[in-house]
């Protein structure tokens, strides 16, 4: 049987939120595949370690709050100027905080929908720009979470609201560019041992990377298969659970 699918070697990967966590995963499996990536987050020198490890001429990276416009256009712009192009974007960049609805102060809810929410549409946006303007179609991944399909846990309304609105937008940009050969991928997986896990304060004084969750590796590795697949197919939507877990 012929093995077809697509060689990473020279491509050109965008991923936000890729200091740490299935980000920085994500960024060193794409790296070990041959491929190039413009690295974003919000504060440029925790990215620094990334690009001393593999080099400027693997590495670009761009400070900067995903939460603007601008942050995305910069990610697509470094992307062409230091490697010509723009091939997949990976839309990581988020943050959940638990509790009730009245637990939320307004700060809280405005940095989950706005870093969730727009921050995902407009890396969308940049990267379709850049994808016509190459014309040779592309993937977008967003990554979300089983919380926006209403089998997460409790405690979580605000949070499951955002990561709704993602699978909604990744679908409805499924439909909308497939015929460009554009293909858009929602990754949702449950718990994942990483320091975004241990910051929304669900387990509280316990390490959620001695749960029964699945590792940032296993969502890399799930982003990089997902751009591997041969253009004649693609993902719309990937749940991932640990096999301890329960829904």
């Amino acid at each position: 049987m012929t093995d077809d699918r697509r060689d990473l070697e020279g491509t050109v990967v965008v991923i936000t939120g890729a200091a740490g966590g299935i980000g920085g995963a994500t960024a060193r499996q794409v790296l070990a595949a041959g491929g190039r990536i413009v690295a974003g987050d919000l504060r440029e020198e925790a990215l620094a370690p990334l690009r001393d490890e593999w080099g400027a001429d693997r590495v670009a990276v761009v400070g900067g709050d995903s939460r603007l416009e601008a942050t995305a256009d910069a990610l697509t712009d470094a992307g062409v100027a230091a490697f010509g192009r723009v091939d997949s974007v990976v839309a990581n960049a988020a943050i959940g905080f638990y509790g009730g609805l009245l637990d939320y102060s307004p700060s809280d809810i405005e940095l989950m929908v706005d870093l969730n929410v727009k921050g995902t549409i407009w890396l969308a946006r940049a990267a379709l720009r850049q994808f016509r303007t190459q014309g040779v179609g592309g993937d977008i991944v967003i990554l979300g979470s089983v919380a926006g399909l209403l089998i997460g846990g409790g405690q979580e309304a605000v949070y499951a609201a955002t990561k709704g609105a993602q699978i909604n937008l990744g679908t409805a940009l499924d439909r909308e560019l497939r015929a460009e050969g554009i293909r858009t991928t929602v990754i949702a997986p449950a718990g994942v041992n990483t320091p975004f896990a241990a910051a929304d304060g669900r387990f509280g004084d316990a390490d959620p990377a001695q749960g029964p969750f699945m590792r940032p590796d296993d969502i890399a590795g799930a982003i990089v298969y997902t751009l591997r697949q041969p253009r004649r197919m693609r993902t719309e939507l990937w749940t991932m659970w640990s096999l301890a877990e329960q829904h």
